[in-house]
């Protein structure tokens, strides 16, 4: 009766295992936790949050996650750009229109 359980607990350990392994391993990705503060523009926003994917990425991944994030905060400042914005104030009279009288 006793040769069932322990031949059970190491398969228990060996499913275990490979799970808890990472979490041990000192070569494994480790998240830096760094701490974003949201802007109020959604799509400034969502372009930070993704910055977090490479907490889970090996430092050979990061690259494409930075570009990726760079493009597409390069495209927002873009658009500001491209779009109308309010129009200025209107010119105040010069000193030169006031001495014509």
């Amino acid at each position: 009766m006793a040769g069932p359980e322990p031949e059970g607990e190491p398969e228990a350990r060996a499913e275990a295992g490979p799970a808890a392994q990472p979490e041990d391993d000192p070569a494994a990705p480790a998240p830096l936790h760094v701490p974003r503060t949201p802007t109020g523009n959604a799509e400034t926003d969502a372009q930070l949050d993704r910055l977090a994917d490479v907490d889970h990425l090996a430092t050979d991944g990061h690259m494409e996650v930075y570009e990726d994030v760079h493009r597409g905060l390069r495209d927002a400042l873009t658009a500001l750009d491209a779009r109308p914005g309010p129009p200025g104030p209107p010119a105040p009279y010069s000193s030169n229109d006031s001495n014509r009288s």
